[in-house]
């Protein structure tokens, strides 16, 4: 394939316990200066992610809340792809005594033990609303909205063809957008149904799974990439 830019999530994927190893940042780095370019496709927030990741700029978009949000580095500009969390569900959800509450711009989180009271108070106020789940995590987004909508939106700007992208995730939020790219890739330690769908797997964990991906790319631009699947290649 043609591969004209690199699609990542970001907890598990480039980064391991929430940091970014600087070898990472110089394969990114090193991707982008060959001309390609890079999204990064994550759940957090905006302003989590600066907080822990102040290298967002190597990025030429930025898509956050799991879709909702679209961020340009270069020129800071927010794009807000998606209605706001009603007033009410949220009340009723410190109501029902949810904790752990994070509200952004469009998503709401927490902890997976409140799936079930998340879900019934969807249920009973008739929102559209759905629950999206990640490793211990429930993130509530519009329907409609997720990684795949958000990165649509982020190859159109930069006149990208989804066909053009390989991506790279590790959970079950990551389904969504690698399904629409022209190829797929999970890092070692992905779940498995990540890996069942996936066409390449990394021989390497995180951030290290993410460099040996890029090398490859760079190398033959996936030219060995036979029809269906791979195997890890120790490198």
């Amino acid at each position: 394939m043609k591969t004209r830019g690199l699609a990542t999530d970001y907890d598990g994927t480039i980064a391991s316990h929430g940091l970014v190893a600087a070898s990472t940042s110089d394969a990114l780095q090193q991707f982008k200066e060959s001309g390609r370019k890079l999204i990064l496709v994550t759940g957090r927030e905006l302003s989590d992610l600066f907080n822990i990741f102040p290298q967002t700029r190597i990025f030429d978009r930025v898509v956050a809340e799991n879709g909702a949000v679209l961020y340009q580095p270069e020129t800071e500009r927010v794009k807000v792809l998606a209605p706001s969390p009603p007033v009410q569900f949220l009340n009723c959800l410190r109501e029902r005594g949810v904790r752990s509450l994070s509200i952004g711009q469009v998503i709401v989180a927490t902890q997976e033990t409140y799936h079930g009271v998340v879900s019934r108070i969807i249920e009973e106020l008739q929102l559209d609303l759905q629950i999206i789940l990640n490793k211990g995590a429930v993130m509530v987004l519009p329907r409609e909205v997720d990684k795949a909508t958000g990165l649509l939106a982020a190859l159109e700007e930069l006149g990208i063809a989804p066909s053009d992208i390989v991506g790279v995730g590790d959970a079950e939020n990551d389904h969504a957008f690698l399904r629409i790219c022209g190829c797929s890739a999970a890092v070692a330690n992905a779940l498995p149904s990540l890996k069942d769908e996936v066409r390449i797997m990394t021989a390497s964990n995180h951030g290290r799974g993410v460099e040996e991906l890029i090398a490859r790319i760079l190398a033959s631009d996936l030219a060995d990439l036979p029809a269906k699947f791979v195997q890890p290649e120790f490198l």
